[in-house]
């Protein structure tokens, strides 16, 4: 039959009647063996299908959950490795670096933490792409949503996100670590904990600083390599230099052989010389090379140890009363001047203060 014979025959076909369209067809016995038929027809064409798919889908996760435990069983197996190098390693030195368990311990968790995070990310992220483009799913578009929301969290966040990479770069390459005595800038003292985002630090009174690694622009060490212990000694200009050479000789040899100086001190104690000639003075600058923040330390025992080695030698020491004046004899407050300290740092220079109180009292208009 040709296609307007069939329009005109359902032109023609009689309108159903309001009793006929009221009524409803029941699905007969055949009809329900037909549409099940159909069924099993179309889940035995897909069978194999959904078979390869789920089998896929299995194979994928379970590499995925495999070799993550693999990788991050390998993880802290390194970790530990790590750890218990720091542990043989404990308060000897390597390459200028003073070796601390908790400094290696702490650095070393945080290197594992970021490291099992990074495998972890990576391995799943990667498992769960594969299982969705078994399932014939466009990951394009899902992807560009993901750089789109990446970007924007990036903005959001960017902050956090510079403290972070930061404090992994800071880890990475072992800037400072537990125990380092730092100056970064924003603040300064020992460090008490190292994390990914903030670094905590002991100031010098005892109070902690909270210190974003993003905030950090530059980092002083004192407790890397080496520190110089410097000791200037103020002499009167009349005291026999040769005699003096000597007793500080004696004083620095004796001091590199006794515990604990002698791992305190990294190089022996080194007479530089004359630092200044003055009419009422001189001044003579030792120098050591020390233990990294052990500087002060030293220091303090040197001077310690050259007051008393000057004493028996009946070596005077420019001190007290100004250079010129008896003991006897008061000082004019109009010519004072302070007189010079006896011991001074390398980075402390002497400084001869005036003090003409009464010449000003007397200029002043009106005097």
């Amino acid at each position: 039959m040709s296609l307007p014979a069939v329009l005109l025959a359902a032109g023609s076909s009689p309108s159903p009647t309001p009793s006929e369209s009221s009524t409803t067809t029941v699905p007969t016995l055949q009809d329900a063996q037909e549409s099940a038929a159909n069924t099993a027809s179309w889940v035995e064409q897909n069978w194999s299908t959904w078979l390869a798919i789920g089998l896929k889908v299995l194979l994928v996760v379970v590499i995925a959950v495999v070799l993550r435990n693999v990788v991050l069983r390998a993880i802290t197996k390194f970790i530990e490795r790590m750890n218990r190098t720091a542990e043989s390693a404990e308060g000897t030195t390597l390459g200028g670096l003073l070796v601390n368990a908790e400094r290696r311990r702490q650095r070393s968790q945080a290197i594992g933490s970021v490291l099992r995070s990074v495998a972890s990310f990576l391995i799943l992220g990667t498992a769960a792409l594969m299982v969705l483009s078994s399932f014939q799913i466009d990951l394009a578009p899902l992807l560009a949503s993901a750089g789109v929301a990446g970007v924007a969290i990036g903005f959001g966040a960017r902050n956090l996100v510079t403290d972070f990479l930061s404090g992994v770069f800071m880890i990475l390459e072992d800037q400072y670590g537990v125990g380092d005595s730092i100056d970064a800038g924003v603040a300064s003292g020992e460090v008490v904990e190292v994390g990914l985002r903030v670094t905590k630090l002991r100031g010098a009174d005892g109070e902690i600083w909270y210190v974003r690694n993003g905030e950090i622009k530059r980092i002083g060490n004192l407790s890397q390599g080496w520190a110089t212990a410097g000791v200037d000694v103020t002499l009167p200009p009349s005291e026999d230099l040769d005699q003096v050479r000597a007793v500080l000789d004696e004083v620095a040899e004796k001091m590199s052989k006794e515990e604990p100086w002698n791992e305190l001190l990294w190089s022996p104690v080194q007479i530089l010389g004359l630092d200044s000639v003055l009419m009422d003075s001189m001044v003579v600058r030792l120098s050591a090379r020390t233990m990294p923040g052990k500087a002060l330390t030293v220091e303090r025992e040197l001077r310690w140890r050259i007051k008393r080695a000057f004493d028996a030698a009946d070596i005077r020491i420019v001190g007290g009363a100004p250079a010129g004046l008896s003991e006897e004899e008061p000082a004019d407050p109009t010519t004072a001047v302070a007189a010079p300290s006896v011991f001074s740092d390398s980075d402390s220079p002497q400084v001869a203060a005036t003090a003409p109180i009464a010449a000003q009292r007397s200029s002043a208009p009106g005097k």
